[in-house]
């Protein structure tokens, strides 16, 4: 049975999916097409597209978008030929990627387009990012994103804004990876990823002209079990600079609440950051960030109030696994019962899980203070939420009274 197991991963399908596409909107007599051409690749002298879908039995094909322009009111669809991961080129591949390690680097390459002026990485699992982070080099921005959550970060997807040196090549050798994605390999950096057979490692050239995909739109197809279809525009953060931010207010019954500060740069800072890594997270969602790293995501839950508890729970396991494993060399759940773990368990709680400074996150309204509340116990100093609640007087209450401040972006973000 386990070598069955092992045989429906090495089972490679080829697709039935045809060589072009064609998706037309019609209104009248006036018919705008997208035209596609299946993206494939040569390994080992044998032409493969996808390895599989999201599940081994699932055939799946990636199309890239080659002719055509959709325009509906005053929005159009990217122009044709500007490629990104519809293009990937494969400098070394192992097992040719599948669905999800190309949905992942998608995702990954999502979050990054907004962080084009400081070295940046993004590691993305199951189409969600594990650990996020911005420094002043490469090697730390990696070391920064996997160390926030270097559990979750084991078999990821690694995207870099920056060509990738030996010394950040070395720091991701260390770990497992599935994909490493960037615009360029030095030197030596290679040879040393070869020692790694089956990783990835796909190079994307217009990732130095990420910023330009900012604020562009596509047409987002959603299939129904019905075969029925949802298309919709893809999201666009309006919120990218301060001068975007609103500090929080709002009227309650013939009185105005405001929050009682301003936030500081650096708190300003993690608010933009936070926010334009929150597109890229599955909704219900909220984070922790602090300077300029991700310290705690909670995604994918029915309730606000639950998704800040998890998200502060993973916080404290996070920082306690990088401490033990910075100190001892192993994961905290393999360290036995003892003094060293009550050092970490109590380090870790007076650093309150590395929250105490950090800005919490929120992709859509607190619909009471309880939610906002779970940030503010454990030493959040600034929120970030689109803001339109009947209740956000609570809200600003709750930040009035912890000495915190919020902000608003006027701007919903799920992401499903």
């Amino acid at each position: 049975m386990a070598e069955d197991l092992k045989k429906m991963y090495r089972t490679i399908l080829g697709d039935h999916f045809p060589p072009q596409m064609e998706v037309s909107f019609i209104d009248g007599d006036t018919r705008q097409t997208l035209f596609y051409e299946k993206v494939g690749w040569t390994i080992d002298g044998e032409e493969k597209g996808l390895r599989y879908g999201e599940n081994p039995g699932q055939e799946a094909a990636l199309y890239r978008l080659t002719n055509g322009n959709l325009v509906l009111g005053d929005v159009q669809t990217i122009q044709p030929g500007r490629y990104l991961a519809s293009n990937v080129e494969l400098l070394q591949s192992g097992k040719h990627p599948g669905k999800t390690n190309l949905t992942d680097a998608d995702n990954s390459l999502n979050i990054l387009r907004y962080f084009t002026d400081r070295p940046t990485a993004v590691i993305v699992k199951h189409n969600n990012p594990c650990g996020v982070a911005r420094a002043d080099s490469l090697v730390e921005a990696y070391t920064r994103a996997n160390m926030a959550d270097r559990v979750a970060a084991f078999g990821g997807c690694i995207a870099l804004n920056r060509a990738v040196d030996r010394s950040t090549a070395e720091a991701i050798s260390r770990q497992y990876a599935e994909v490493v994605v960037a615009p360029e390999f030095e030197d030596g950096a290679m040879a040393i990823f070869a020692q790694k057979k089956n990783l990835r490692v796909v190079r994307v050239g217009n990732i130095d002209r990420l910023q330009d995909f900012v604020g562009q739109r596509c047409v987002e197809f959603k299939s129904l079990i019905d075969g029925g279809i949802v298309t919709q525009w893809s999201f666009v953060p309006n919120t990218r600079t301060r001068a975007d931010l609103t500090l929080a207010s709002c009227d309650y019954k013939g009185e105005t609440y405001t929050v009682n500060r301003e936030p500081t740069p650096a708190e300003l800072d993690d608010l933009l950051f936070g926010w334009l890594v929150e597109s890229g997270i599955t909704s219900n969602s909220v984070i922790y960030v602090k300077d300029q790293v991700t310290v705690g995501i909670g995604t994918g839950e029915q309730d606000r109030v639950g998704v800040a508890e998890i998200a502060r729970d993973k916080a404290y396991r996070k920082l306690s696994d990088r401490y033990c494993f910075e100190a001892h060399g192993i994961a905290y759940n393999e360290m036995a019962d003892g003094e060293q773990r009550e050092e970490i368990d109590s380090r870790v709680a007076v650093e309150k899980g590395g929250l105490i400074g950090a800005a919490m996150v929120s992709d859509a309204f607190f619909p009471f203070r309880d939610g906002v509340d779970v940030g503010l116990r454990e030493g959040v100093t600034a929120v970030i939420q689109p803001g339109g609640s009947a209740n956000d007087y609570q809200a600003i209450t709750a930040c009035n009274e912890a000495g915190a401040t919020m902000v608003f972006t006027g701007q919903r973000s799920f992401k499903h």
